[in-house]
């Protein structure tokens, strides 16, 4: 008996900060803008997520992979020349979101060889120019359809 009714008080309690939970995620989505962003100068997505999100003016770049944009075929060449389009392409999602690089905030970058950091981090650097992103830079085992390199960024929408 007197475990029934230490755990009944605890099933409360877990009931009403579950609910709790599901109030204060409807009410953060209910005053939050949010927008979705494609355009037809980056390639489409590959699964079922979007080019880009915006939401209280923070733009979601999904990662970005050297797909040409109006054939969706992958650039087979160096790491340079996916990097290269792989930021091409991130400019003109952020283009779409009324952002350049200059808005961006934070950065990851996914690498299939270590081995190719500096080679990419040239082509980064001249993309971004002066601003310098925070940024993570990691190797992964496999990247989707087999590419070298993959980047994602978070920008912050001009007033």
């Amino acid at each position: 008996l007197s475990l029934s009714l230490s755990v009944q008080p605890c099933m409360l309690r877990l009931s009403v900060l579950a609910r709790t939970l599901q109030l204060s995620r409807h009410c953060a989505r209910s005053t939050m803008s949010y927008q979705v962003i494609h355009t037809e100068d980056a390639p489409a997505a590959v699964g079922p997520y979007s080019q880009a999100t915006v939401a209280n003016g923070m733009v979601f770049v999904s990662g970005q992979i050297p797909l040409v944009p109006k054939s969706g075929k992958l650039l087979e060449g160096t790491v340079t020349e996916q990097a290269e389009l792989v930021l091409s392409n991130m400019k003109a999602v952020l283009k779409a979101a009324n952002c350049t690089f200059e808005n961006v905030v934070r950065t990851t970058v996914f690498l299939k060889n270590m081995g190719d950091f500096a080679a990419v981090n040239e082509v980064y650097a001249k993309a971004f120019g002066e601003n310098r992103p925070a940024r993570a830079c990691v190797e992964v085992a496999r990247l989707p359809k087999d590419v070298q390199v993959e980047i994602d960024c978070i920008a912050v929408q001009p007033k």
